[in-house]
């Protein structure tokens, strides 16, 4: 579903990505994890083109990404993305965050997309909210919402970026609940988290990044139990001893 091959990127002359290559197959679940500042963030959002790199390829679902005659709109209508900070827009209703990009991206009528947004607000246990405004919302609320409004797209994968970081360490589960969900219904997810009980229950795959490079690309049991580089078996004694 997404194939990443030899992927550089800098600016100017600081390179934030140095030749990764990596793949998430459909219905697989992929974690990349590493320390902060070593390239996560910038990796997946290359993937839907809100981030230009300068060589290698990526595609999606087979559509290059980089091809300056493919239709990134288009691409990103197809694949979900969750952010850090829920992109909501702040002066609509939760209902109609959830009908805009259904009705001006995907041609749907009104009064069938705001009926898919209710049913994927019932689905994320906010149907009550619909008619609040996200001011409204407690920070896991409105990650919950952010998840809905990409599903009602109805995307071929998902990419996270840290989406439960800006939050309340208790709102942490009821987001990674939904995305636990979505793993066991089979969606392909590619997610940039540092929740490792999450990466332990769901991940089929973890990538282990650092200063830019892919340092490991292996199973989840692989990477937990006996990582092959001494700075995997750094970060996981320091994010697992608590």
């Amino acid at each position: 579903m997404i194939s990443i091959n030899n992927v550089n990127k800098h600016y100017g002359a600081f390179q934030v990505l140095t030749d990764c290559t990596t793949h998430v197959n459909k219905g697989e679940v992929v974690v990349v994890c590493g320390p902060s500042g070593s390239g996560k963030s910038t990796l997946i959002k290359c993937v839907n083109g809100l981030e230009p790199f300068q060589s290698g390829g990526i595609t999606v679902n087979g559509v290059a990404v980089g091809d300056p005659k493919t239709n990134l709109s288009k691409l990103r209508s197809h694949v979900g993305m969750v952010f850090q900070n829920f992109e909501l827009f702040p002066h609509m209703s939760i209902a109609k965050n959830l009908s805009i990009a259904q009705t001006k991206v995907l041609g749907r009528d009104l009064a069938e997309a705001e009926v898919k947004g209710l049913q994927l607000l019932d689905r994320v246990g906010l149907k009550a909210h619909a008619h609040k405004f996200p001011g409204q919302l407690s920070g896991g609320q409105q990650q919950r919402v952010a998840i809905a409004r990409a599903l009602a797209m109805d995307p071929i994968c998902m990419l996270f970026d840290e989406p439960t970081s800006a939050l309340d360490p208790e709102m942490i589960n009821e987001v990674l609940d939904v995305m636990t969900e979505l793993a066991q219904e089979g969606m392909t997810m590619m997610c940039v988290t540092h929740e490792m009980g999450f990466a332990k229950r769901v991940a089929h795959r973890v990538v282990f990044m650092d200063h830019g490079r892919i340092v490991e690309d292996d199973s989840k049991e692989a990477f937990f139990d006996s990582p092959r580089s001494e700075r995997a078996h750094q970060f996981l004694a320091k994010i697992l001893q608590h």
